[in-house]
């Protein structure tokens, strides 16, 4: 499938100028970017996630990728169909901070298991050498990096990309939510400040939130600005406590909806660690908090995003 895309030529080439330059500058990687070392390359991650790809193999749905057009990039999104009959609503569902990976799909195949079509966009989508994707990065920090630069406009945009592409497919019905997990959560949370047309809800998984900036040039001067006053969706929050980052900026997540008037919904995971929804789904992990937090979230969703997109 083709796509659309518009953008000025000059506001293309500073942003792929912006991208590669962080790739290689020496700043520590985000602490999101936890599954390996600095070094990993994506197809060292695809090889610790051959469970993820194993499952995924055996999925009776079908699923494709597709490519639309966005602020000149020609950006990709694997597609999940449910095997129901009529239309249904659509579920973005954004990964980690290092890139989109099979594990990441295989929560997006579980979501299209409750009769949702998941779209799951790249959202390293031309940012990589030569105009790739997250599979053309050198390390996971490389990519790391690039996705915590990337001003929250050019993010929201590729979304909104994305969200009209959901909501035009033959068969979607037009409603809309998004479930982020870890950067991705971050980034569901800071695009339903731009009131976005049909979506329902945003899903936030394992990220900090508002009023904290942790996207773009400013994410390192420990700013808590993040206005959050434009928000008209609820937004419901998946917390593991033994995630020391995100519990100790959850308050004032909270504190700022409150006063804000605004929906918000945390619920925190008992002993349950960051990126529970990958970790506790390799049989390899030996907390098994991580995977009652799986199912227990895999519920969550099924139960909230039935009520939200009825």
């Amino acid at each position: 499938m083709k796509n659309k895309f518009s953008g000025q030529h000059c506001n293309r080439c500073s942003i792929r100028f912006l991208c590669m330059a962080l790739m290689f500058v020496s700043l520590s990687a985000h602490s999101q970017a936890s599954q390996g070392g600095a070094t990993q390359t994506w197809a060292d991650q695809q090889k610790s996630q051959a469970w993820a790809t194993q499952k995924l193999d055996k999925s009776p749905r079908h699923q494709q990728w597709v490519q639309i057009k966005s602020e000149g990039y020609t950006l990709k999104a694997w597609v999940d169909y449910p095997d129901v009959k009529g239309r249904v609503p659509v579920v973005l569902v954004l990964h980690e901070v290092f890139g989109l990976t099979d594990s990441t799909r295989n929560t997006a195949d579980q979501i299209a298991a409750m009769g949702y079509i998941a779209i799951t966009p790249d959202m390293l989508s031309g940012l990589g050498p030569d105009g790739g994707g997250v599979s053309s990065f050198p390390t996971s920090r490389a990519a790391s990096q690039v996705m915590t630069g990337m001003e929250d406009e050019v993010v929201n945009k590729n979304l909104s990309a994305w969200v009209d592409y959901g909501s035009k497919l033959p068969t979607s019905n037009g409603k809309l939510a998004i479930v982020g997990l870890s950067w991705g959560g971050g980034a569901a949370f800071r695009y339903a400040t731009t009131q976005p047309k049909n979506v329902k809800a945003v899903f936030v998984f394992y990220d900090v939130g508002p009023p904290a900036v942790t996207q773009g040039s400013k994410r390192e001067l420990g700013l808590n600005t993040y206005p959050v006053d434009k928000i008209n969706i609820p937004v419901f929050g998946f917390y593991p406590d033994q995630d020391s980052r995100v519990m100790n900026s959850l308050q004032a997540t909270k504190d700022a909806m409150a006063a804000a008037h605004k929906v918000y919904d945390p619920v925190i995971y008992q002993g349950a660690e960051h990126a529970y929804m990958r970790v506790g789904e390799d049989p390899a992990d030996r907390n098994p908090a991580n995977a009652a937090a799986v199912q227990a979230s895999l519920a969550r969703l099924k139960t909230t995003l039935k009520d939200v997109l009825k």
